[in-house]
């Protein structure tokens, strides 16, 4: 029987080759192969195809069925990377492992879509990567330090002897408010709901920042005058770059007066040293270092927070990795607003300062932007203690002490901080910082004539923290007080510095754009009826007044915002920042009922509603008002016939019973009191009409 024949059978047939002679002359047979006789070239390519694509679908099916979007993982990945087909064919798929496993799968698609964060290990290996690409030379040789200066001795013996003590939870007490409300839920300078700033605050803050900000507690003289308000962001710690530590500069003093030097002069900058914030050990992972600092300074805090938490782990007794940690912290808590996480940055701030092996330059920074942030949270005390550390570790530190002096300030202490610049100028008496502070504090006494040199000198110095608008204002002020005309050149020059609106107008708390003339009418202000009311009832507000005038109800108090140059002046305040002041109302029911349906008045948070009595031979200094957001009016209730007069700018009036003054007490304005009796008027300030109602509800309290 003959064999079965098959389709197998048929493909096995051999093809005889045909014999080649080659060039010796040398018989040689040729094989042809069949199309089972072997695998050429093509077959492979064949080969290879299939089995890429069978894996490929294999994962496409998987995802599916995962209820994961395959096409637009793909879709978004091929924006990012540019392959060839060659590669895909050579299974180089490795753009799409976003895990770091080495192939592509499921989770990957998850991290792709963003439906799971990416590995730490991930981000830090493609942080190294790029800084290879872009900075081959970013890791120093051992020896050498991270600004390229060779690694000495000398830095090791001077970070031995620079002492260390732990800042101990109970010197600085966590629960040391000075204020109740967070900063970052404060209503100073909010922001509309069209994004716009509602209020710029016109002076330059004495020390450095950012983002904040507030109006902080602190402020240092009177309500009616312009305080010395200090900002809470102490002095800013210079953030390092991912691979340039930070710099520290020194300014050298000016020479020139004020009337030499020109009006737009600012002290010219010079060359910065770069602090030293890495240990000899922490060069040896500064590439590790600088991946984590890059996500932090291209604004992916989380994901910095979580790569210096890593290197954290890694390296437990490394001052940098915490202090980068902490940077990120702060970094998050000001995405996030909140004070949860700041409150952690500043206790990581702390750990990094305390341990071994830091560098000065990093103790010092370290430690200086835990009491900057602490002054942000209102933790003055605990600033201030911080502050008294650094200075203890860096006694010879001169712009620490001005820090000092200044978180003095903010707790109200004039008197440590009189001592701090005392000792400043003592062995830097050409400081312009201390000497503005000083005179400040000089003034503050009431010590006009010696305060008028070093507020003067400072400056003329034009160092850093003395081209601020208050310390123009108080110079001014003290100036007019000794009857010297000079005090309008400074006045004109902190008006084109862009302190002040206009020499008149010297309010520092102000909101832009609003309407500024010193004196308005009922019908320019839009209150009409709140006008209306006052003068149809103000008898019934003098006689609940006069009720209530007897020295012995103790309700009218002695003018104690140091605005006067002699005389007697009484107030009996029944609002204050928009809210009642205390039993006030019950002495005069009839006034404060009058006055509860007008919230431009009562809502005032700028402002206050008081009654002001003033005794015959009173005269009030020049003086402006702290913010353009108000407007003033006084009432007439017992006017003496002649001798009593009010200036506002160049304009002099007389009040006169039963009538309503109105003028914007943010310009200069000057009171006399001459008559033969006293003086009674009711002093209601309203907002002013132009800022919106969201404006009114967000503004800060002054």
């Amino acid at each position: 029987m003959a064999p079965r024949k098959n389709f197998r059978n048929q493909a096995k047939k051999e093809v005889k080759p045909a014999a080649v002679v080659n060039k010796n002359g040398v018989k040689a047979e040729a094989t042809v192969a069949a199309s089972g006789g072997g695998f050429s070239g093509t077959k492979i390519f064949t080969w290879f195809m299939v089995l890429a694509l069978l894996g490929v679908w294999s994962s496409v099916a998987v995802v599916w069925f995962d209820l994961v979007d395959y096409d637009n993982v793909i879709a978004e990945r091929a924006k990012e990377f540019r392959f060839n087909f060659s590669e895909v064919l050579q299974g180089k798929l490795s753009a799409y492992d976003a895990d770091g496993d080495g192939d592509f799968d499921v989770e990957d698609a998850k991290v792709l879509l963003g439906l799971k964060e990416r590995p730490v290990s991930v981000l830090l290996r493609e942080a190294k990567e790029e800084s290879a690409v872009k900075e081959p030379d970013a890791v120093p040789p051992p020896d050498d330090d991270v600004d390229g200066s060779q690694n000495t001795d000398v830095e090791s013996e001077i970070q031995a002897a620079v002492p260390l003590p732990p800042i101990s939870d109970d010197f600085i007490p966590d629960d040391s408010r000075d204020e109740a409300t967070h900063p970052y839920e404060d209503e100073n300078n909010a922001i509309d709901t069209k994004g716009e700033l509602v209020e710029k605050a016109q002076p330059q803050q004495t020390v450095e920042e950012s983002k904040q900000y507030n109006d902080q507690p602190g402020s240092l003289e009177t309500k009616e005058t312009v305080q010395l308000r200090y900002n809470a962001e102490a002095e800013s710690v210079p953030e390092p770059e991912a691979d340039v530590e930070p710099e520290v500069e020194s300014v050298p003093e000016l020479k020139e007066n004020a009337e030499d030097q020109p009006k737009d002069k600012l002290q010219e900058k010079p060359k910065k040293k770069k602090p030293k914030l890495l240990n000899k050990f922490e060069k040896t992972i500064k590439m590790e270092i600088d991946a984590a600092e890059k996500l932090r300074k291209k604004g992916k805090v989380e994901e910095a927070v979580r790569a210096f938490e890593t290197l954290v782990l890694q390296y437990p007794q490394s001052p940098r990795c915490r202090y980068g940690k902490a940077l990120a912290e702060d970094g998050l808590a000001e995405k996030m607003l909140s004070n949860d996480m700041l409150q952690k940055a500043i206790g990581t701030y702390k750990e990094a300062s305390e341990l071994p092996n830091a560098t000065p330059d990093l103790i010092k920074a370290t430690l200086k932007k835990r009491a900057e942030r602490q002054q942000f949270l209102g933790r003055m005390r605990g600033a201030l203690a911080t502050l008294e550390k650094l200075v203890q570790i860096f006694p010879e530190d001169v712009a620490l002490k001005n820090d000092l002096g200044v978180a003095h300030l903010l707790i109200g202490d004039n008197k440590g901080a009189k001592r701090i610049y005392e000792e400043v100028l003592a062995t830097a008496p050409s400081d312009g910082f201390a000497k503005v502070h000083y005179g400040f504090i000089l003034k503050s006494e009431n010590k006009i004539a010696e305060s008028i040199p070093f507020l003067r000198d400072g400056l003329e110095s034009g160092h850093p923290g003395t081209d601020d608008g208050r310390f123009y204002f108080h110079l001014g002020d003290a100036l007019q007080r000794m009857g010297d005309d000079s005090a309008y050149k400074w006045y004109e020059r902190g008006h084109l510095r862009g302190h002040f609106a206009s020499v008149w107008q010297r309010s520092l708390y102000n909101v832009d754009g609003l309407k500024a003339q010193p004196w308005w009418t009922p019908k320019d202000t839009g209150y009409m009826d709140l006008v209306k009311t006052l003068e149809r009832n103000w008898r019934i507000i003098r006689d609940e007044a006069q009720s209530v005038m007897d020295k012995t109800t103790g309700l009218f108090v002695p003018e104690e915002e140091n605005l006067r140059e002699k005389g007697e002046w009484g107030q009996f305040t029944l609002w204050q920042q928009g809210k009642k002041a205390g039993e006030a109302c019950r002495s005069v029911p009839k006034t404060c009922g009058l006055l509860e349906r007008y919230p431009e008045a009562t809502g005032c948070k700028r402002g206050q509603i008081k009654f002001s009595v003033m005794q015959p031979g009173t005269h009030v200094w020049p003086h402006t008002g702290p913010t353009n957001c108000r407007l003033r009016m006084h009432l007439g209730l017992v006017i003496p016939k002649t001798g009593c007069k009010i200036r506002c700018t160049n304009d002099t009036r007389a009040w006169e019973e039963g009538k309503v003054l109105i003028f914007d007490d943010s310009f200069e304005h000057e009171v006399w009191q001459d008559a033969d009796s006293y003086r009674l008027i009711f002093i209601v300030d309203v907002w002013h009409p132009e800022l919106t109602q969201y404006q009114r509800q967000t503004l800060s309290s002054i």
